[in-house]
């Protein structure tokens, strides 16, 4: 289906790819893994032409329909959320607009109606509009928000669209560049399944492990130090058992070369003034030249281990909700008479559909939005510290990237604050970085680790993986894993969610669509899973 043959690309002065290879075979699931800046983006964009490659080739089968997700999504226009997902062209798009309009006017009997109804049918638009409502609906739209204008979404929505879009063209290779990451917890398992039963290949992007075992059956790294593309069979957390076994066999391979070199040349050393002996020593020296030298193997990444300081001892109740009303102006009522108690040591996930008040419950508690009834009593104790990867007020954008960190904890080493730093992806000439400079993605990076180094009692954190790679979200779960104060989080990333939550609350919208419910779990991810049947049906944690 896809054949990639000597492909090189030089990037901003740096090799990405030298003579690689790759083979992607019809129904085949495979994940592109490497470090950020590897170029795995890269490599799809010159798959989809939209990159220009050096030398080498690109082939795919003619026959073959390719179909891609970017990570971020263009102006929708006046597109409604279904006409995006049915990817229907604009003539498409009048028919079905002017049916509509006969339909709510009532004047079915119009030959307008009728010349449109007979056109819509023609193009199998018929056929398009059930598969598309169902896949709108897995991914977490409301029947009534079919026909809105995507435009009045926000971009994880509107992407939501255009990946539903994908899944309805289902195309012969789907390629996925980061494809959870506008979608919460529930959502991404109903995606997750649907993937397991999707008919054609699929290539992906993804920093979430546990997506990747549930869905990949290769996986393709990119080697930074050879440039080149390295092929595993098996999902990813074989992936990195055959990763690490390949190094040791490696090392092992230099160790014994070393030790043949060494012997060779001490030979050399001790009979080079002996005569007897010089057609040996010739032959040993002649050897030597010609040996092809292995390289000393450079060890895989790994997750960085530093112990952070311990906040002060918050009292046992950290904070509370009591009987506690929210509502977004007169129009629509989030929370009503809700009982929350937050006690010391607590390590709480929220989950829940977009939309069902998750990231409202953490601003409440942060003190970012004021309850519009009830009361909330914050233990006089209570240090807490709100994280939102969308906050970056809080930097002095004047200051290095380095003096921001050091800053934040005057005790801190330099050389740990640039280790630190360089776990959550600030390398080398990135620390001298001034902070108003910076991406979104970089201030919110570097906002969790300000978080990190001084950190508060209660720890509020809404998707903190969304910036990371995996081995900076495996150095965040380590750090937090040693955290002795209280932490409420939100997150998509199962792996994350598994290794931290204790208490699972789940976030759903009451039948009559009147005001969220909380459910408490008290337990972690699999627990939650287990009693609220999530993975088994998607409706009965959707439905109240």
């Amino acid at each position: 289906m896809l054949s990639i043959h000597k492909l090189t690309k030089v990037l901003g002065g740096r090799t990405l790819f030298r003579d690689a290879e790759l083979t992607v075979n019809w129904g085949e699931r495979i994940a592109l893994v490497g470090p950020n800046g590897a170029g795995k983006s890269t490599l799809f964009k010159m798959i989809l032409g939209e990159e220009d490659i050096d030398s080498g080739t690109v082939e795919r089968d003619e026959y073959a329909i390719v179909g891609s997700l970017e990570q971020e999504a263009g102006d929708p226009g006046d597109e409604t959320v279904l006409e995006i997902a049915m990817g229907i062209n604009p003539e498409m798009v009048g028919y079905l607009r002017t049916m509509r309009e006969h339909e709510k006017a009532g004047t079915i009997e119009a030959k307008e109606y009728a010349h449109a109804q007979d056109q819509f049918n023609l193009h199998n638009g018929y056929q398009l509009e059930p598969k598309a409502k169902k896949i709108l609906a897995g991914l977490g739209y409301k029947q009534d928000d079919f026909t809105r204008p995507a435009s009045e979404f926000s971009g994880g929505w509107v992407m939501r669209a255009y990946l539903a879009r994908l899944l309805v063209m289902e195309p012969d290779l789907l390629m996925l560049d980061e494809p959870t990451n506008h979608l919460d917890l529930i959502t991404l398992l109903w995606f997750q399944r649907y993937l397991s039963n999707y008919p054609g290949a699929i290539f992906l992007i993804s920093h979430d492990r546990d997506f990747m075992d549930a869905i990949v059956e290769t996986v393709v790294e990119i080697d930074p130090d050879a440039a080149e593309l390295i092929t595993y069979t098996g999902n990813y957390s074989s992936y990195l058992e055959q990763r690490e076994k390949t190094y040791e066999q490696k090392v092992q391979a230099y160790r014994n070369q070393r030790k043949e070199i060494e012997g060779h040349q001490e030979f050399i050393d001790r009979f080079r003034q002996v005569g007897s002996k010089a057609a040996q020593v010739q032959s040993r020296i002649k050897f030597l030249e010609k040996l092809d030298k292995i390289e000393k193997p450079r060890a895989p990444r790994k997750p960085f281990k530093f112990t952070f300081p311990q906040p002060e001892r918050s009292n046992q109740k950290v904070v509370e909700l009591k009987k506690a009303d929210f509502s977004y102006g007169n129009d629509k009522k989030i929370y009503e008479g809700l009982d929350l108690t937050v006690e010391r040591g607590d390590k709480i996930v929220l989950v829940g559909p977009n939309g069902a008040g998750k990231s409202t419950l953490l601003k409440i508690l942060a003190g970012q939005l004021e309850l519009t009834g009830g009361e909330k009593e914050v233990g006089y104790l209570t240090k807490l510290g709100y994280y939102s990867q969308h906050r970056s007020d809080t930097l002095n954008e004047s200051n290095r990237v380095l003096d921001e960190v050091m800053d934040s904890c005057p005790t801190l080493r330099e050389e740990d604050a640039r280790a630190i730093l360089g776990s959550f992806l600030f390398r080398r000439a990135d620390v001298e970085k001034r902070c108003g400079v910076l991406s979104g993605g970089e201030k919110s990076r570097l906002n969790l680790v300000k978080f990190l180094v001084d950190p508060p009692n209660l720890l509020l954190m809404d998707e903190p993986t969304t910036h990371l790679d995996i081995l900076s979200i495996d150095s965040l779960v380590n750090a937090l894993k040693s955290y002795e104060g209280t932490l409420v989080f939100i997150s998509h990333d199962v792996h994350f969610i598994r290794h931290l939550a204790e208490t699972t609350l789940h976030i759903s919208r009451s039948e009559d669509d009147s005001h969220s419910i909380l459910t408490r779990y008290t337990g972690g991810y699999d627990y939650f899973l287990e009693k609220s049947g999530l993975d088994d049906d998607r409706s009965a944690v959707t439905a109240s």
